[in-house]
């Protein structure tokens, strides 16, 4: 099979999709009777790279930088570059991991991860939801197979494009196996670095903006008694986004109190082992179309304080706490309780490793494949 996959996703630092990328593609390339190709918006790679070529980055970041309109004239040129190599039937199958699918002229597959632009608008910024609108019911239309990465998802989409339910497939995503449990050895050099004690800090995971709902954490751990957040305080780990002014605000008198440390956006071997030194993870997301970081943390033994909305509960089923997204005391409530309850830590901790085991990325890709397979039979639509 000659597959042409999108790899701009793959410019660093990566996200939830670009983490879905890059495992996918991994064992993509480990399979026997796949060629594979990578765009990277410039060009073309017949293999993985940690990074794009040089010339896709700087354009990326001039574009950005210098350009009003530089989604829509970066989309024109994108299409040129892709048009090069994937025009005259070179490729069976062409798969867009990140919604935007380019025009191509044969099978192709589409990842859409969630609809949190259409149920969420103030959580995105105006040109992503623009683009969004412009171009992602034409890649759907165009579409052998539509992918998500949940049943929930999957049900959103049917409906909101009015799809035959067989175009659309679920396929859960996988966690690293370098998410393990680890004592408090394994997690020592990372952990000294930030000042933190192995199991004694709750830990929020993700990037800094809205839809995260991290205002409901901050609220919640306030609530705590001062002696437990003396002994245990509450870590947030992601990049900054967009839109984090209201969310800063709260932030910076908690931050030069001690109360909250705020380590920023963290290499892949920092975060695991930040991770898995974490006494329970607080995610109070208001929308997810799978939810990487929980099941992170359950692979490392780590229960989970989580809402219970969208995708989530799939992911962490009855292995961590779930709470409406907006309850302010039942989090904190939670979060005395996951410190205080060695018991229950312990049995929520074995069971979250029992259920992460069954999401891996080899099961993934080997689900991709037959889909992958579905598409090229089926052809264009």
């Amino acid at each position: 099979m000659k597959l042409a996959l999108n790899g701009t996703s793959l410019l660093s630092p990566l996200t939830g999709i670009g983490q879905y990328t890059w495992h996918l593609t991994t064992e993509l390339q480990a399979t026997p009777d796949v060629d594979l190709e990578l765009f990277y918006g410039t060009g073309w790679l017949d293999h993985l790279a940690k990074e794009a070529p040089r010339k896709a980055r700087t354009l990326k970041s001039l574009a950005r930088r210098f350009l009003p309109n530089s989604r829509t004239l970066a989309r024109l040129y994108q299409q040129r570059r892709f048009d090069a190599r994937a025009k005259g039937g070179r490729f069976d199958l062409y798969h867009e991991p990140n919604y935007l699918a380019f025009k191509f002229d044969g099978p192709s597959v589409v990842t859409v991860h969630d609809l949190s632009w259409l149920r969420f608008p103030h959580t995105h910024p105006g040109d992503r939801i623009e683009a969004m609108n412009r171009y992602l019911k034409p890649a759907i239309d165009r579409a052998s197979l539509i992918l998500t990465d949940s049943d929930f998802v999957r049900h959103e989409v049917v409906e909101e494009f009015r799809l035959d339910p067989a175009r659309v497939v679920s396929i859960a995503l996988g966690v690293e196996t370098a998410f393990q449990p680890m004592d408090a050895a394994g997690t020592a050099q990372a952990l000294q670095a930030h000042g933190l004690v192995h199991g004694q800090y709750l830990l929020a995971v993700g990037t800094l903006e809205p839809r995260k709902n991290l205002g409901v954490a901050l609220k919640a751990y306030m609530q705590l008694p001062l002696a437990l957040r003396t002994q245990c305080p509450l870590v947030l780990a992601g990049m900054t986004g967009w839109k984090t002014s209201a969310l800063e605000q709260q932030l910076d008198p908690l931050v030069r109190a001690g109360h909250i440390r705020q380590l920023g956006y963290l290499p892949r071997e920092d975060l695991m082992r930040v991770i898995a030194g974490a006494r329970a993870l607080v995610y109070p997301s208001i929308y997810e179309g799978f939810g990487l970081p929980p099941l992170e943390a359950m692979a490392c033994g780590v229960p989970v304080i989580a809402s219970r909305v969208s995708s989530i509960p799939e992911v962490v089923g009855d292995t961590g706490v779930l709470l409406p997204a907006d309850d302010v005391d039942a989090f904190s409530q939670a979060m005395q309780t996951l410190v205080d309850d060695d018991a229950l830590h312990g049995d929520l901790s074995a069971r979250a490793l029992t259920r992460s085991a069954q999401f891996t990325w080899p099961k993934c890709a080997a689900d991709t494949m037959a889909a992958y397979r579905l598409a090229i039979q089926a052809g264009r639509p």
